[in-house]
């Protein structure tokens, strides 16, 4: 079985049926066996050289530990793991323990099942910050579940509100020995990748790939298959990787989404030029997946 992408992989036992048990809950937050991930200004702490993850404990996490910041992970490493937003201080805390790094950072240096945590801790956290009213009734809302949801306190509401995640396609069209890369203008002098685009209502996502496509350079696509997915909480997406073959050659920029879009070979690619993709992300995966299959 091939390696999960950075940022999956079941490594967290994320423990559904406890997140409904408020006693296990705070047993569970005040054992001497409990690990807590502080996410401070969308980041998480580590040290160490090569990098890991520093998880702390109830000793390193005093004064900062409050329950209504405290987010319920599941069982890590046979340890009850917590998020905890620490964005009520304006400096980075526990220099004692660590820095804190971005997301980005952390997925290329962490280990799989550290980055996978740091991923759900980061976005989790996010989600809290953007959700601190109902979206039906404007109410404040309040954490419930360990962290997992929030609840409308309006008594006439008492909406559950869940994680949002946004699902989107990435896919790699190749045609014969060349495969369809694009470029947008904020990105760096010569990096192309992989067409994407998030999926709308009532569309499925084999149709999302040929819509996204065909919108953003004018290819008409067939043979869509799935490849693989990957979290990729910036703040909530959920990438949805595909391959398809370029039922069309012409490329024609038609919504300016992308600054630029070429048919690159395997010997391009292999180059130099274009400038591939990070290698912690799908769209780099699914190239070079493409580029073993010669």
């Amino acid at each position: 079985m091939a390696e999960p992408n950075v940022f999956a992989g079941a490594y967290v036992d994320r423990s559904g049926d406890k997140r409904e048990d408020p006693r296990w809950l705070k047993t569970a937050l005040s054992s001497p066996e409990a690990r807590f991930a502080p996410v401070w200004r969308d980041k998480c702490l580590a040290s160490g050289d090569p990098p890991r993850i520093a998880l702390l404990t109830h000793r390193d996490m005093d004064p900062l530990l409050q329950d209504s910041a405290t987010v319920f992970l599941g069982v890590f490493n046979g340890r009850p793991s917590f998020a905890v937003d620490v964005d009520c201080v304006n400096d980075a805390p526990f220099e004692h323990a660590g820095e804190f790094h971005d997301l980005r950072y952390l997925g290329s240096v962490l280990p799989a099942d550290e980055a996978n945590l740091v991923a759900h801790a980061i976005a989790v956290v996010h989600w809290h910050h953007v959700q601190k009213f109902c979206g039906l009734c404007g109410a404040p809302t309040a954490v419930e579940c360990g962290g997992t949801t929030r609840l409308c306190t309006a008594a006439d509401c008492t909406a559950r509100l869940f994680p949002r995640v946004d699902p989107a396609i990435i896919v790699l069209v190749t045609r014969g020995d060349s495969c369809l890369l694009g470029r947008q203008k904020s990105w760096p002098e010569g990096r192309y990748s992989t067409i994407a685009g998030f999926v709308e209502p009532g569309e499925s996502l084999e149709d999302a790939v040929c819509r996204e496509v065909l919108e953003e350079t004018n290819v008409a696509v067939r043979d869509v298959q799935y490849h693989s997915s990957q979290p990729w909480p910036f703040p909530s997406s959920l990438m949805l990787g595909f391959t398809a073959a370029g039922g069309s050659e012409v490329i024609r920029l038609n919504d300016a989404e992308l600054e630029d879009a070429q048919w690159f070979s395997r010997k391009e690619c292999c180059s130099g030029f274009p400038k591939l993709p990070f290698k912690l992300s799908i769209a780099r995966r699914l190239i070079d997946d493409w580029l073993k299959e010669e």
